[in-house]
């Protein structure tokens, strides 16, 4: 049977789907629009970054914004950085890992599938409940007391660090993934997600 990927235009997301070329798993790749004033940023590079091949099917835009179009994170309504200053618990959107899990599911199974993959790693900068280990683990036994589909995190123990070493290898264009949460068009350097991002790539490459 083939997969579901979650996938952002992220490196991590991005790492999982050339790894999962590599050991020739077949997959559809899909993309939310929760509302982020990023969006067509990231969707325009998940297109480009994710792999070629006979294993990837063209990449499935859904559309859930309305769901969080009263939000007040920082990741919906783009600061001037100029004027402001953001806390990380200002990025912060109420179950969101546990919305993309439930609809990537229901996408799944519904096409026959039988795995979700995600790329989520042990960080979670905003402090989410669902993006806590905790959380994260007990996805196993969430999906087999629910229904046929598995949920597949095989970074899920690594820091970054440890995905820019596998992402250098699996040759992943790491410069070209994009996932700066305060900027919409230019990474901004200073965000929790740049900044562990360059701290992990000038750590394997010093």
């Amino acid at each position: 049977m083939g997969a579901l990927l979650l996938c952002s235009g992220g490196l991590d997301s991005t790492t999982v789907g050339y790894w999962l070329v590599e050991k020739r798993i077949s997959f559809q790749p899909v993309f939310f629009d929760y509302g982020q004033h990023c969006v067509e940023k990231e969707w325009e590079t998940v297109q480009k970054v994710l792999p070629v091949s006979d294993l990837v099917s063209p990449v499935l835009r859904i559309d859930i914004s309305s769901i969080y179009e009263h939000s007040t994170s920082r990741l919906i309504a783009e600061p001037n950085l100029w004027k402001e200053h953001v806390e990380d618990d200002e990025l912060y959107i109420p179950y969101r890992t546990l919305l993309f899990f439930s609809v990537g599911a229901c996408i799944a199974q519904t096409r026959g599938f039988d795995r979700v993959y995600s790329g989520f790693i042990n960080s979670n900068h905003a402090k989410e409940l669902d993006c806590s280990a905790t959380f994260l683990n007990g996805l196993d036994s969430l999906s087999r007391n629910l229904g046929p589909i598995r949920f597949e995190l095989p970074f899920r123990d690594w820091s970054k660090a440890d995905v820019v070493r596998r992402a250098s290898e699996l040759k992943v264009p790491i410069g070209r993934t994009y996932s700066c949460q305060l900027f919409s068009d230019t990474p901004c350097g200073a965000c929790p997600n740049c900044v562990e991002r360059l701290n992990a790539i000038e750590s394997v490459n010093p």
